[in-house]
């Protein structure tokens, strides 16, 4: 009998072991080089309603995103994406400034970006 018993618990455990790994999914391939960032427009919403067409650029160790006509621009904290410059170390620094399309920046704005803003290629 303890041979029977023995016998059923070892079927039911191979039974049991082979089901839980066919029900597992397979482990996905790691990428053996960069993958590239989605090329299309994306429209971001900000805060207030207003619609920024981005796009974003690069893969998944270094991304950056641009304005339409290339302007580089990050989120702040609080959600408003805002023209980036370069500090006086050279490093890639988010301003006050809040991004906007082209159609609907001012003169000042645009002014400002011709001196410290950052472009990058599209």
């Amino acid at each position: 009998m303890k041979k029977v018993l023995l016998l059923v618990a070892m079927m039911a455990t191979m039974v049991l072991s082979a089901g839980a790994q066919e029900a597992r999914p397979e482990q996905p391939v790691p990428p053996k080089h960069g993958v590239p960032a989605y090329r299309g427009l994306i429209e971001r919403k900000q805060p207030n309603g207003y619609v920024l067409r981005t796009y974003l650029r690069g893969d998944e160790r270094m991304h950056w995103v641009m304005t339409e006509e290339g302007w580089q621009i990050r989120e702040d904290k609080k959600g408003w994406y805002k023209y980036c410059k370069l500090n006086r170390k050279g490093e890639v620094v988010i301003t006050r400034r809040k991004a906007h399309n082209a159609e609907d920046r001012s003169k000042c704005e645009k002014k400002w970006l011709e001196k410290h803003g950052i472009k990058k290629h599209l």
